[in-house]
């Protein structure tokens, strides 16, 4: 059986939205993470007045 397929501008802009959507939330989840991890092992600074 043979299937065909058609893609229009707006099924195309669709999975470009879907993909850059999902690459901006990988970026911002990444980001958090990233903050999270550096606060952990980062010194604390001593106030010497």
């Amino acid at each position: 059986m043979m299937h065909l397929a058609y893609l229009d501008a707006g099924s195309g802009s669709l999975i470009v939205q879907a993909v850059v959507g999902g690459v901006a939330g990988v970026a911002v989840a990444a980001k958090l993470y990233w903050r999270r991890l550096t606060a952990r092992y980062r010194r604390q600074r001593t106030d010497r007045s």
